[in-house]
């Protein structure tokens, strides 16, 4: 029988953002969570505003009102808890592939997180659901298609509507009716106090969590192309001047990787087969991967800020329940989708270098890298996946956010598609790690034709794909390889062991690359 532990370690959420660090292990769950009592506190005020503001018979947004274009409809005190309970069901209509656990986890937490900054006016006891889904580890399964990322309301509705019962869930590992998890964890199914359903649906915290997720693994696949594309200059005998350089006159994000690149290629006998000028692709490997990760860190920045800011409609401030425009969480859609564009440039100069291995311009390497002496096509043919991957890389880059969009009457005309952006940003990612993984394979065959002994980080490289696919001699099919060389370079393993080789603090420690402990 499958035994399930409980998790080491508590963290406490108080209302401030979170780092990349706390998120990855709540939707690991690494840590159980706890709320602090002076937030704590600052949630039961807010909630005696919003409580003492309906009982003088005030309309109060999505609490004794209707919501959208429904928002002038008030209800009697005889059918606020139906229209609560109602509005949460009626807000389950997400759609397609469920988000992965770990995001959920993370959603439910951000939740928790921003009720805590005592702005929100809901409930202690659905700080508590929350809390309690947690707890017991019931993960809703919420269907990713159906936010137009101005609150998360169809994704949202669907954890929302596990509270109170209805929707699925996944319990030790088993997918099942929410009514049936709720009862084998022992919880029972929450009342929706007025203001507490729409608490629940109307925010973007699963859009936040899937972008700080989406954000942390583009960081790492980001740092396993870097290695790669060390690998692939030291195989082509790219001189290591451009970096040195860099280190002097870049911006300070393109210092660091140049001072990186030039530090990491030393210790072996590294060949030299420039003659003044290296192709771009090579010589400004500095100003590409420097640029991407300073557009990630400004991405990563800002989804956790997110993380600690209220994002309701409508808001508890100085004694007020006022009407908000925080549901729009367009500075985390901008700069991720600029971050986009980031990482297309990064999959054009890995698509470059793949070229310049297989078309046999440099150290007089022999095209397609087939040994001289073998009977066999070699490496051109896979050049096309590398093109099809760059392509993908850069169709994921387009924005999408400023895309015209009018629903409720009209009271609902901006928009900022976060969800999408961050599954279209996933895709750039899947792309950059298969990319890796195929500059790589390239990599050791030019290597091998050489006979070179690489060191440090571009042996670490030479190792992991020489254990799953062999010196190219004889034509063979190359699909699973790539893909297996792609899940070792991907795993968090091999992110520690290129941490422990040669660390860029600033990044890894941001955005907590690594094993989740």
């Amino acid at each position: 029988m499958q035994q399930f532990h409980s998790p080491a370690g508590t963290l406490t959420l108080d209302g401030k953002p979170m780092s990349f660090s706390s998120l990855a292990r709540v939707g690991a769950r690494a840590v159980s969570l706890a709320a602090d009592a002076a937030a704590m506190a600052r949630v039961d005020v807010a909630r005696k505003v919003v409580e003492d503001k309906i009982a003088r018979g005030e309309a109060v947004y999505g609490a004794n009102t209707g919501v959208g274009a429904m928002k002038d409809v008030e209800w009697s005190p005889e059918e606020i808890e139906t229209f609560n309970l109602g509005l949460v069901r009626a807000h389950h209509f997400g759609t397609g592939a469920p988000f992965p656990s770990s995001v959920v986890r993370s959603a439910m937490a951000i939740r928790v997180n921003t009720a805590l900054t005592g702005r929100v006016g809901c409930s202690r006891a659905l700080v508590d659901a929350y809390l309690a889904l947690l707890d017991k580890d019931v993960v809703p399964v919420v269907r990713r298609t159906g936010s137009i990322g101005t609150a998360d309301i169809g994704l949202m509705g669907q954890i929302g509507a596990v509270l109170t019962g209805v929707g699925e869930a996944v319990y030790q590992n088993r997918r099942m009716s929410a009514e049936a998890a709720l009862a084998e964890a022992g919880l029972a199914p929450c009342r929706m106090a007025p203001r507490d359903s729409l608490a629940s649906i109307s925010v973007n915290a699963v859009g936040f969590a899937a972008a700080a997720e989406a954000v942390r693994s583009a960081a790492s696949a980001m740092r396993m192309l870097l290695a790669t594309g060390l690998t692939t200059a030291g195989a082509l005998g790219a001189s290591r001047d451009p970096w040195k350089a860099v280190a002097h006159v870049g911006t300070e994000r393109e210092a660091e990787i140049g001072a990186w690149l030039y530090h990491n290629a030393m210790g072996w006998d590294w060949p030299n087969a420039t003659h003044v000028q290296d192709p771009l692709s090579l010589r400004m490997m500095a100003q590409v991967f420097g640029s991407g990760f300073d557009t990630l860190l400004v991405a990563g920045r800002t989804v956790l800020a997110a993380t600690g800011r209220t994002d309701d409609n409508p808001v508890v401030v100085d004694g007020q329940v006022l009407t908000s425009g925080g549901s729009l969480p367009l500075d985390v859609t901008i700069y991720l989708q600029t971050a986009q564009l980031a990482l297309a440039h990064a999959a054009r100069n890995s698509f470059n270098r793949c070229v310049l291995l297989s078309n046999g311009a440099r150290r007089d390497l022999p095209i397609n890298l087939v040994p001289r002496g073998a009977i066999a096509t070699g490496f051109g043919p896979i050049i096309k996946l590398a093109g099809e991957l760059f392509a993908r890389a850069l169709s994921m880059a387009m924005p999408v956010s400023a895309q015209s969009l009018v629903v409720a009457a009209g009271l609902e005309d901006e928009v900022s598609f976060l969800p999408l952006v961050v599954e279209r940003f996933e895709r750039q990612v899947r792309a950059l790690k298969r990319l890796a993984a195929l500059e790589g394979l390239l990599a050791a065959q030019a290597m091998d034709i050489h006979g070179d002994r690489p060191s440090g980080v571009p042996a670490m490289i030479y190792d992991k794909v020489r254990k799953h696919a062999a010196f190219y001699v004889v034509d063979r099919p190359l699909s699973a390889e790539v893909e297996i060389i792609e899940s070792d370079l991907g795993s968090e393993q091999s992110m520690a062991e290129l941490i422990s080789h040669a660390p860029i603090p600033a990044l890894d420690e941001f955005f907590a690359l690594g094993p989740v402990t």
